[in-house]
């Protein structure tokens, strides 16, 4: 008898230490509140207001765990998915199903880093996350992550429509992707990142777009293959911690080859209504690659610097992206959008936390009628803690555009000297 209570006491000791060597946690935001948009161009206004949601940080479901492997090696893995507060389907988009924002299972070595692989945030995303003063919030005013639609999958380039989740920026994410981080030494760290092609189906037939290298006038011929439907790309990154300074240096590069849905641009961004312009021939004005099937093959090259120092009584930080989108069939098609920001974050008692940036930016494109834009914008916003995981929060934004563009800075179509006002108030919380 004694012998076979030891034995039971052992075996659930062994349970137990094994159960111990493995964790799992279910977290979480809820974001939801009141917000208002307030928008100008040379011939229209609009504004409206509604009980909204993700305001301050996009709602969210996750899960994330880790188990020892022994030797220093434990595997790890996240599977989140985002949430849609005030809307009565689970996507948000009239479909029924959880919309994924990570999923990706990995290792990690002590000493050595971890590796990846699955649909995850991107180098500049990770970056971005901790070196904007907004804390890349989804109210206007912010000009590094430009509010932009939803991008669960390989969407190089995305449209404007939303606080989803991806911005016009940079990309935030991207599926088949494997990711390497490493640990700290010295106080560097380095990332790399390799995307693998998504789908491999055939594109139809595409347009292919030729310059005439003195006169630079562009004809369009028809008829050849184009290829197959794919994205692929890489990253590289680095950043630094001595002290209270923090800095980063990243840079991304995305190749897609896909097949266009509608009325698309020749940098492949989602039409006119996206806020972006459709470049044009230079020798006519109908727009290039507009049929329904034509296809979109554009190289996505995007760069980021950030630095933060912490004073103590309050964080400063500085700001730079730049995201430039070429035909592949035509190096003089482009779109180019640049800009810098700065900003501070501070407590300002031990309940009430206050920010506020400020930035300006450039926006150029070849082809005909395409204006180069500049546009600022500014965001002030202020968070009361009830507790280490609720919070009231406030925020105000504005985004100026001071020449003639399309959508320059995220806020529309297009249209010539656009300004928007947004604001948000709410209550966080997150477990």
């Amino acid at each position: 008898m004694k012998k076979s209570l030891l034995a039971v006491a052992a075996i659930g000791a062994f349970a137990s230490a094994a159960q111990a060597q493995s964790s799992v946690t279910v977290y979480g935001i809820l974001d939801v509140g009141f917000n208002g948009t307030t928008q100008h161009t040379a011939t229209t206004a609009s504004n409206g207001t509604q009980f909204g949601e993700s305001a301050e940080q996009t709602s969210r479901l996750g899960f994330k765990g880790t188990e020892d492997l022994g030797g220093g090696r434990q595997a790890l893995f996240t599977a989140e998915f985002q949430l849609y507060p005030s809307d009565t389907m689970l996507s948000g988009n009239g479909n029924t199903g959880l919309v994924n924002r990570q999923t990706f299972v990995g290792l990690h070595q002590n000493g050595v880093g971890a590796a990846t692989i699955g649909t995850q945030y991107t180098g500049i995303f990770n970056e971005a996350a901790v070196t904007d003063p907004g804390q890349l919030n989804n109210v206007a005013g912010g000009l590094i992550y430009a509010v932009s639609g939803q991008s669960g999958t390989n969407q190089v380039v995305t449209g404007v429509g939303g606080n989803a989740g991806s911005n016009v920026g940079f990309t935030t994410r991207t599926a088949n992707t494997l990711f390497l981080q490493s640990d700290s030494f010295a106080g560097f760290r380095v990332n790399a990142s390799y995307t693998l092609n998504d789908t491999n189906s055939n594109q139809g037939t595409a347009s292919v777009y030729t310059t005439n290298a003195s006169t630079g006038v562009i004809t369009t011929t028809t008829g050849t293959t184009g290829g197959i439907n794919n994205t692929n790309g890489w990253g590289l990154g680095a950043d630094y911690t001595w002290n209270k300074l923090y800095a980063t240096a990243q840079y991304q590069a995305y190749n897609q080859n896909t097949v266009a849905t509608g009325t698309v641009g020749a940098v492949g961004f989602v039409g006119a209504g996206a806020g972006y312009p459709a470049l044009t021939n230079t020798n006519t004005t109908s727009t290039l690659a507009i049929s329904s099937n034509a296809p979109v093959n554009v190289r996505d090259n995007q760069g980021y610097i950030a630095a933060t120092y912490d004073f103590g009584i309050l964080k400063a930080y500085a700001q730079w992206v730049e995201r430039k989108v070429t035909d592949q069939n035509s190096s003089l098609l482009y779109y180019k959008r640049q800009a810098e920001q700065i900003g501070v974050r501070s407590y300002i008692t031990p309940t009430i936390e206050a920010w506020g940036s400020a930035g300006l930016g450039r926006v150029s494109a070849y082809g005909s009628n395409q204006p180069t834009a500049n546009f600022n914008g500014w965001q002030l916003g202020s968070n009361y803690w009830l507790s280490k995981r609720t919070n009231l929060y406030a925020i105000y934004g504005a985004v100026n555009q001071t020449t003639a563009a399309y959508g320059a800075s995220g806020i529309g179509a297009a249209n010539v000297n656009q300004n928007a006002q947004q604001y948000a108030v709410g209550v966080r919380h997150t477990f």
